[in-house]
């Protein structure tokens, strides 16, 4: 072997070992949501994966896994925590019966707008991540849903017209509300949905236009009444193991692009508020405020699911709640 063969030999040698080391530095995660692909929240989630590899150089690649595919959405938050995910989008008021706190932002007529909504998460911010540091996790970032609504496929003029209605509940507060106004409930996840109002297993629910959109009421439904009860948050999780075996630089890639993705998320949801609700309108969906007997209905329902609510978490949500009201 000549010199120069020698060297070109040992170059390539030396290439294959690089590739190899760089195949082997990179990381890869999964990242589950419950909403289709085209849905906001899971767009962010896309954006914020994107972000992440391009600033640690493609060390880290995540996995966005939407429309429940990888996970149920009920599933998601514990397969973060056992790692069986290393990171999930969560709504997170779903898992309310594990602490009081992660359903505050649930709390009927507590948080009305996307202003409220984000003095009542700072206020919240420190305990939910307490708790959820507790069970292994950190969180990551939060982002609304638009202001939910009340569809239905018949007119409701008071919260009497709609006693009897199969009401689609997705957490404690949804299926208290069925309770209270003699609704029967049925617990229905956002994938399911869709299936669930097409065989009549749900003819009412509670939520966002963006879901109404995404599930295409208009094809079994005929009103959407404009409560603004509440807007309920998406979370973004990590495995804290996870989180902390990563290098130091790779962890300040990923707070930074969560950083990014709320602030996108916050001001992409509140713009498209208004475009969901125009959208069910163009297809037939009557949109409108609720009559002042119904929004009266509401709040005094309001008044007792939020007794409830402060009743579960103590003194320490009494606090939550006087620290929002005092900005």
């Amino acid at each position: 072997m000549t010199r120069i063969d020698f060297i070109r030999s040992a170059f390539a040698v030396g290439l294959l070992v690089a590739t190899a080391n760089v195949t082997v530095a990179q990381t890869k995660w999964n990242l589950p949501n419950a909403y289709p692909a085209d849905n906001p929240h899971t767009e962010n989630l896309f954006a914020f994966a994107k972000d992440v590899e391009a600033a640690t150089g493609g060390k880290l690649s995540i996995t966005v896994h939407p429309n429940a595919s990888l996970f149920k959405g009920p599933e998601i938050k514990r397969a973060v925590q056992t790692g069986q995910a290393q990171m999930g989008g969560v709504l997170l008021s779903i898992h309310e019966n594990e602490a009081p706190i992660f359903g505050i932002d649930v709390v009927p007529f507590l948080a009305t707008s996307f202003a409220e909504a984000k003095k009542l998460y700072a206020a919240s911010k420190p305990a939910i991540e307490k708790k959820l540091d507790s069970q292994g996790v950190k969180l990551l970032f939060m982002v609304p849903w638009p202001p939910q609504g009340i569809y239905a496929k018949k007119d409701l003029n008071t919260v009497e017209d709609m006693k009897g209605l199969r009401w689609r509940a997705y957490n404690v507060g949804t299926a208290r509300l069925a309770d209270l106004l003699g609704m029967q409930s049925v617990t229905i996840q956002h994938a399911e949905l869709p299936q669930a109002l097409a065989t009549g297993v749900v003819n009412a629910f509670i939520s966002s236009g963006s879901i109404g959109y995404d599930s295409k009421v208009w094809e079994t439904l005929t009103h959407f009444y404009d409560v603004q009860a509440w807007l309920p948050k998406e979370a973004t999780l990590v495995n804290k193991a996870a989180f902390e075996a990563l290098d130091k630089p790779i962890q300040e890639a990923i707070l930074q692009a969560a950083a990014a993705a709320e602030e996108r998320g916050w001001k992409n949801l509140e713009v498209k508020t208004n475009w969901y609700l125009d959208q069910l309108k163009g297809k037939g969906l009557q949109v409108q405020p609720p009559s002042p007997a119904l929004k009266v209905g509401f709040e005094k329902i309001g008044e007792q699911l939020t007794s409830d609510w402060l009743k579960k978490a103590g003194a320490d949500g009494q606090a939550v709640v006087d620290d929002y009201r005092k900005m």
